[in-house]
């Protein structure tokens, strides 16, 4: 029975995994959509702004979730006994 839920635990993380990078996935195409009709030159100020609230709203949770993931990443190699990691930007000055 112990294997079983398990088991289920891990069906329901990977699930809920799923959802949040279909929800980072939708959120970034949103973003893009905005930065289209933004630069598009066609919006009056009051929509432009309406607009930009939107993309910072939506640029924050992206980066909320990539943030997240981010740290997961560590979590998963610190865990499992891998060689420590380096910035990005550590990676570039090689």
């Amino acid at each position: 029975m112990l294997y079983n839920r398990a088991i289920n635990t891990t069906g329901d993380h990977m699930a809920e995994n799923d959802d949040k990078l279909k929800d980072f996935e939708k959120s970034l195409q949103q973003l893009e959509k905005i930065v289209g009709k933004m630069e598009s030159g066609e919006l009056g100020l009051e929509e432009s702004l309406k607009q930009f609230e939107s993309g910072i709203k939506l640029a924050k949770s992206c980066q909320d979730t990539l943030a997240n993931a981010e740290l997961r990443v560590e979590q998963l190699i610190e865990k499992n006994g891998l060689q420590q990691t380096a910035p990005f930007e550590d990676l570039d000055e090689d």
